[in-house]
């Protein structure tokens, strides 16, 4: 029954999981019976998760500080990011993953100085994903952050995109935490400036790029900002979206500082929110794959407890508690 539940969450569809089982372990066992567990565990998945929400303490105030907590050495960080998921009668929505880690620098071989160098790296990663707005996303990713020691270290870091609703999470659910834009979506809407600029003239597209991009790692995004707004006077045919762009760069300049949080032992860059968002993607958006809200739902807590290493623990849990059939 459990390893029937784990599969369902860990492979690409309930019929893979049969044959799994059946060529593996031996096991007869249709795909309906297969799916009727998961209706059954996933829904405790479901519930311990939201206990877990009703059980956080209120949210931290950004002047006060919590008695009695001990502080220790260390950082950790959230990511957010978002993935399309295909639900029957309602189209394509939004499923908004959350990812808590642990910071650690770890050396690694710098091409440029042909050295090795100290860099951050998000470790020990842990997800979360919620299929609806914002603010019960916010706090289940809270849940997991607290229960993964988030107030008990001094320095953290919030990743992400850009989006509005990231960072407005983040200034409500981590307030004091570092906001870093993630560098490869950042150089993407760098890229899509140059290419604004420059249409059809390839070489002078690269020069500029080239060299804005070297003025955004070394945390001068305003002068990026600056470059732009005066680059939108000589395209009248698309101000407009160039300007858009130098808005990107100006609103989340403070964001931008990636030298300065590289050399700081900071990630700069998300890998582990894009990955886990893949990841959800891949169980989720299959070939043909139109899921009911009810079925989704029950199967994200258990491929989120999969990719967080928490399965085992979790299964304890729900089976410990929950009455025979």
């Amino acid at each position: 029954m459990k390893e029937s539940v784990w599969l369902s969450g860990r492979v690409g569809s309930f019929a893979e999981a049969q044959a799994i089982l059946q060529r593996v372990g031996h096991v007869s066992m249709s795909s309906s019976t297969i799916w009727r567990r998961v209706e059954k565990w996933g829904e405790e998945f479901k519930g311990l998760v939201q206990k877990r929400q009703e059980q956080v303490r209120v949210l931290p105030s950004g002047d006060q500080v919590m008695k009695g907590e001990t502080k220790q050495r260390g950082r950790k960080g959230v990511a957010m990011d978002g993935a399309m998921v295909h639900l029957r009668e309602e189209g394509w929505k939004e499923l908004k993953v959350g990812c808590v880690f642990d910071i650690e620098t770890q050396a690694e071989f710098d091409k440029a100085s042909g050295e090795q160098i100290e860099r951050g790296h998000a470790v020990n990663n842990s997800y979360v994903a919620h299929l609806g707005g914002p603010e019960d996303f916010g706090n289940l990713l809270w849940a997991e952050a607290q229960a993964r020691g988030w107030e008990q270290v001094y320095e953290t870091q919030s990743i992400g995109d850009g989006a509005r609703w990231i960072w407005n999470l983040a200034n409500e659910h981590f307030f004091d935490s570092l906001q870093t834009v993630d560098w490869y979506h950042a150089t993407e809407h760098l890229y899509l400036a140059a290419q604004l600029q420059y249409p059809s003239n390839e070489p002078a597209m690269k020069r500029w790029y080239n060299r804005a991009e070297t003025m955004l790692f070394q945390g001068h995004a305003d002068r990026v900002a600056s470059d732009l707004k005066q680059h939108a006077q000589d395209h009248s045919s698309r101000a407009k979206d160039i300007r858009t762009q130098a808005h990107y760069f100006e609103n989340n300049k403070r964001r931008m500082q990636y030298l300065e949080f590289r050399e700081e032992g900071y990630p700069i860059g998300s890998g582990m929110i894009e990955s886990g968002a893949k990841q959800f993607k891949a169980r989720f958006t299959g070939p043909g794959m139109r899921w009911s809200r009810q079925g989704i739902e029950r199967l994200i807590p258990v491929r989120a407890a999969i990719m967080s290493n928490q399965f085992d623990t979790l299964w304890s849990h729900v089976y410990h508690k929950s009455p025979p059939n």
